[in-house]
């Protein structure tokens, strides 16, 4: 038997004036999206802004039902927008940011499991690692890859 550590890196950024350009304009159009969710249930919006290869940015926000659980998360909402729209280009990025009773919550916006396996699944399509941005109203995460928020992953390539 062999005892095992999983580590995971992150930036830790105490404001949104401290990220890079990028990543500030992704969490400010990820909190604008948020806005704009239909969560009439919980109160709980959620939005996201994916940054593809080309440049261009999709955001998304969670569509809430009545019959649970036929809505969609914010992430795959934008992630399945971006796809259907620009087919074969890769996600570079994905900010996600939540607004609970009209405020950021001072805890990190965090995909669901099904919201990670999707982005697992863009991120093995682009080959290469997402840029993954976490927003709160205390502090921003900047992780490298799925594999941060979802290690021992499903891998299409455990099909074969």
């Amino acid at each position: 038997m062999e005892e095992i550590t999983l580590q995971i890196k992150y930036i830790e950024y105490a404001d949104i004036v401290q990220l890079p350009e990028t990543d500030g304009k992704l969490i400010t159009m990820a909190r604008e999206a948020a806005k704009k969710a239909y969560a009439p249930y919980s109160g709980f919006r959620v939005g996201a802004a994916v940054l593809l290869e080309n440049g261009e940015i999709i955001t998304g926000n969670n569509q809430e039902n009545a019959a649970y659980p036929s809505g969609l998360c914010a992430e795959r909402t934008a992630l399945f927008y971006a796809s259907a729209k620009y087919p074969n280009i890769p996600v570079q990025a994905i900010a996600i940011s939540t607004i609970n009773i009209g405020t950021t919550p001072p805890d990190i916006a965090k995909p669901c499991g099904a919201c990670r396996q999707v982005m697992a699944e863009y991120e093995d399509l682009g080959r290469k690692p997402i840029h993954i941005i976490l927003d709160s109203s205390i502090k921003i995460l900047a992780l490298n890859g799925i594999d941060c928020l979802l290690p021992l992953r499903f891998k299409k390539s455990d099909l074969k």
